[in-house]
C-alpha cells in the first residue's frame, strides 16, 4: 500500500479531433452534431456520479485512427475500442464494461476495421 494516488485500473481514451467544416474527412466532435461535442464532458460527469474517478481516468486525444466510424473512444488495458459512441452507449460501456467487467461487443469496432496490433521488433529497422 503507498501513500500516494492509486494507479487507475482503466484509461479511456477518447478522441477529440474535430475538422473544419467542409473538409472531407470525417470527425469525432462535429460541428454539426451537439451530442458529439459533449460526449467527453458527459463521461467526466458519468465517472465522477459513480464514484469512479479515482480509478478510471478520462483522457482527451487527438485522431485514433478510425475517424469514419466516429466518434470512438479506446479502453485501456484492453485495447478495446468503442465506435459510433452516443451519450446512452457511454453509459452502457461504463455499466457493463467499467464497473462490470464485460466489453459491450455491439460497441466495439468490427475486427476488419482494427485487426491484431503489430509488433514493434517485427517492423523496426
Amino acid at each position: 500500500m503507498t501513500n500516494g494516488v492509486p494507479q487507475p485500473a482503466f484509461y479511456i481514451f477518447k478522441c477529440q479531433q474535430s475538422a473544419p467544416p467542409g473538409m472531407p474527412k470525417p470527425s469525432c466532435v462535429r460541428q454539426d452534431d451537439p451530442e458529439s461535442q459533449q460526449l467527453f464532458q458527459h463521461l467526466g460527469q458519468q465517472l465522477m456520479m459513480k464514484g469512479l474517478i479515482q480509478t478510471v481516468m478520462p483522457i482527451q486525444t487527438g485522431c485514433l485512427g478510425r475517424c469514419q466510424l466516429g466518434p470512438v473512444m479506446l479502453v485501456e488495458p484492453g485495447h478495446t475500442m468503442y465506435v459510433g459512441l452516443t451519450k446512452a452507449k457511454i453509459d452502457r460501456i461504463i455499466d457493463e464494461h467499467i464497473i462490470g467487467g464485460n466489453i459491450v461487443e455491439e460497441y466495439v469496432v468490427p475486427e476488419e476495421m482494427w485487426g491484431e496490433p503489430i509488433a514493434p521488433a517485427a517492423v523496426a529497422q
